[in-house]
């Protein structure tokens, strides 16, 4: 996991439910580049208290540095988030994960809540960042582009089943297994509304964690179409979303034959490249990808 140029990088976030001491320890003790330890879907209303509690005393029991250790809160909009905050962040997470999103302004509130609760616990002020679920509600889908300079936010992810639910769907898959439009559009406004914000994309579930090659496939293509990393719901994911979200061998090959291109030609503004012309967002393309992976 890295930070470079204003951009986030992880590429496997790791979900593991909050009322489950083992799954936690998973987690944390998986290659993911991020575990979520999750208070919101994976917990019932009835053990969201002892799942608070669990979370908050795991957290303390880890060693120093946790930033790659995040925490799902539930919504905003509801009874739980103050509470969840209010448990958590004690604990020093390196981040929150905000479900169900409906815009910037709910980011500025988290803000004001962290804000508050670090000072309490003399937790230096911004150190808890922010990844958002900005469309799990039928309102997030219209702000994903509201997102620019919000406080504290370094991430964007999607999520399919909680907008079927949110719009009274019976199904959110095409008869090949694929998303139907709603859900492929919700992908595409994470990914322009993260650009916008300069955040990182992150791609949601692959929901049957047996299907590794079908993980691999998508993430693979989410990859190339923008996205920097991807969930995951099984340890068993992770390792492949690692290998997926780095770039191939032969695409780092081409990225070098190209920056040597335009380097020994520095006044062109286009160059001749196996039977193609390109021109500088070629070049700054093939630069950012060695750039990562140096950094991977």
């Amino acid at each position: 996991m890295a930070s470079a140029g204003g951009i986030f990088d992880a590429r496997s976030w790791l979900f593991a439910p909050g009322d489950s001491e083992k799954k936690m320890q998973k987690a944390a003790a998986s290659a993911a580049d991020i575990a979520i330890f999750d208070v919101e879907d994976a917990v019932t209303d009835a053990e969201k208290p002892k799942a608070r509690a669990m979370v908050s005393a795991f957290l303390a029991a880890q060693p120093q540095d946790r930033t790659r250790l995040w925490v799902r809160i539930n919504p905003l909009q509801g009874p739980y988030a103050v509470a969840d905050l209010a448990a958590v962040i004690p604990g020093r997470p390196g981040g929150i994960v905000l479900p169900k999103a409906c815009g910037r302004q709910d980011v500025e509130v988290l803000d004001h809540y962290l804000t508050a609760l670090e000072a309490a616990a003399g937790i230096e002020q911004g150190t808890t960042k922010v990844c958002v679920f900005v469309t799990e509600t039928a309102e997030g889908m219209f702000t994903t582009g509201t997102y620019a300079g919000a406080p504290r936010l370094v991430a964007m992810s999607w999520g399919a089943e909680d907008l079927a639910d949110a719009l009274g769907a019976s199904e959110n898959r095409n008869a090949d297994g694929s998303y139907g439009f709603t859900y492929e559009l919700a992908r595409s406004l994470c990914l322009l509304g993260a650009a916008a914000a300069g955040v990182a994309a992150v791609e949601t579930i692959h929901g049957d964690f047996r299907d590794l090659d079908g993980l691999r496939k998508r993430a693979v293509q989410v990859r190339r179409a923008g996205y920097r990393g991807m969930l995951a719901i099984h340890p068993a994911q992770v390792e492949v979303i690692n290998q997926a979200f780095a770039p191939a061998e032969e695409e780092l090959a081409a990225a070098r034959e190209i920056v040597e291109l335009f380097a020994a030609n520095p006044g062109a503004g286009t160059i001749g490249y196996k039977g193609a012309m390109l021109d500088r967002p070629h070049l700054a393309r093939a630069q950012a990808l060695l750039a990562r992976a140096v950094r991977g």
